[in-house]
């Protein structure tokens, strides 16, 4: 009955010149899936996410080609440290963007966030040297702040029932670009090489054999850039929404029923307690994002050690993939995730709830891993089926449980934290992402020179770690860990 009394008395008081309250009255006249929001998220976390891991298939050459490292075991740990320099700089800003986004609006944030992948991810591709491109990675991660932002964004701009649509369709580009990213990397890396009857090796491309790639993820960001001036701003900016919307709601709701204004009363009082503590001291916040950062590590090491592993000679246990046959495998991973993530995942969500669908994702990944190095043994059309069957299932497996962590997260703190929320979550993830490219490039490494091993050797180490730190992720997603708020 409390259900049915409340609809039509819950009237929210709007402000005239808020951007805030025009998104609020926009859902209130919105019928059906909202597609132009989504797109517009889907855009703008795919031009982020592209330029973070569409080195990964090319960055073993690269590094090659500078001539820095001694021996051919030491490229994967200078590719690490490249790697890595993207997080680090991401690391030391986050919290300062959330900030900034929860004063000054998420929309600034970003459109500096696209604007920086057009300058410096163009930058990265005419790197002439390690250094140059260890600097351009660190300022990408360092002024590229809006991941963290548009999580908040994404919860804002749609009704209640889409919110989980909304965040998945966050974690679905972010989990494509991390894919698509390595396929473009893939495909379009050393075209004098693979292209020489459109690239002659003394044009810009043939001197810069890793330019194109990133010129071409640079024209998408412009072009995102330009668009994001026209997406509505979702940060309400008034000093008293939330009490002149909750006094209007409780006066409405004494008058009607009085039986229900206690307990609504004391939900009321304990969102606004949750609202006014430090995020520091809001445990289903910070379990969340501890666990999400657990994850993290795991999934950007993963990706590191991926590309590592497909383009390393068989002696060492790899596949001898080119970067063209990578790509290829990262395509078709790519489109099968869009389609669980936009079709299946809203729907198990609501099945399982948050919470399981990631102690599911990661339990089943651990076999699944535990078997690569088995896997390198197959050879020719069986070896392809075998090695995208096993990639698209591993990247499904992943964005489920980050997605799953992106709910509990954004449920866990009121509108006017999530921001700096997201902001803290951002820091804690880029220091575990940090980690991952760089101790990922240094296991490889490692396990290179111990082929011989009598435990685990070669490649059956690499995967073991990781399933370690899956196994570590799996047991914090339960109580008493992992907190959620109460709704």
């Amino acid at each position: 009955m409390a259900a049915e009394y409340r609809e039509p008395l819950l009237k929210k008081k709007h402000y005239k010149n808020c951007p805030g309250c025009k998104v609020d009255e926009m859902k209130e006249l919105e019928q059906g899936l909202p597609i132009r929001p989504l797109l517009s998220i889907w855009i703008i976390v795919l031009c982020t996410a592209l330029p973070i891991s569409s080195l990964f298939p090319f960055l073993y050459f690269m590094i090659r080609d500078f001539h820095i490292a001694e021996r051919e075991e030491d490229i994967g740990s200078y590719a690490g440290y490249v790697g890595s320099a993207f997080m680090l700089g991401r690391a030391l800003t986050s919290v300062s963007w959330g900030i900034f986004a929860d004063r000054y609006g998420r929309k600034p944030v970003i459109i500096m966030g696209t604007t920086s992948v057009v300058i410096f991810n163009t930058l990265f591709g005419l790197s002439v040297n390690f250094w140059m491109a260890v600097i351009t990675r660190f300022l990408l991660g360092s002024l590229n702040g809006l991941l963290g932002p548009i999580k908040a964004y994404a919860v804002e701009i749609f009704r209640d029932e889409y919110q989980a649509l909304g965040l998945s369709t966050v974690s679905t580009a972010w989990g494509i670009g991390l894919i698509i990213g390595p396929a473009l990397g893939g495909f379009l890396a050393q075209p004098a090489e693979k292209y020489p009857n459109l690239f002659s090796r003394d044009s810009l491309f043939g001197r810069f054999p890793y330019f194109l790639p990133c010129l071409a993820i640079s024209i998408f960001a412009l072009a995102v850039t330009i668009a994001t001036c026209w997406l509505p701003e979702t940060l309400h900016k008034h000093n008293d929404n939330d009490q002149s919307s909750d006094d209007s709601y409780d006066a409405l709701e004494a008058a009607s029923n009085e039986s229900n204004t206690k307990d609504i009363t004391e939900k009321d009082e304990g969102r606004e307690s949750t609202s006014k503590q430090s995020l520091l001291k809001n445990w289903p916040l910070m379990s969340s994002i501890i666990v999400y950062c657990v994850f993290s590590l795991h999934d950007m090491a993963y990706t590191e050690i991926f590309s590592l592993w497909a383009v390393s000679p068989r002696k060492y246990g790899g596949l001898s993939y080119s970067t063209e046959q990578v790509g290829e495998v990262l395509a078709v991973s790519g489109f099968s995730l869009l389609v669980f993530q936009m079709s299946l995942y809203p729907f198990v969500e609501r099945l399982l709830g948050p919470v399981m669908v990631s102690r599911i994702g990661s339990i089943l990944a651990i076999p699944l891993l535990q078997s690569y190095p088995w896997i390198a043994m197959l050879s020719g059309f069986t070896l392809t089926l075998v090695i995208n069957c096993a990639s698209v299932l591993k990247n499904v497996l992943s964005v489920s449980v980050i997605t799953g962590l992106f709910i509990l997260q954004n449920r866990a703190v009121d509108q006017h934290q999530r921001g700096a929320a997201n902001g803290i979550a951002m820091t804690g993830m880029s220091l575990f992402k940090a980690v991952g490219p760089a101790g990922g490039g240094a296991l490889f490494s490692w396990s290179e020179k111990r082929l011989d091993a009598s435990f685990l050797p070669g490649t059956q180490m690499v995967f073991f770690v990781l399933n370690i730190v899956e196994a570590v992720g799996f047991l914090l997603t339960f109580e008493p860990f992992l907190a959620q708020r109460r709704q």
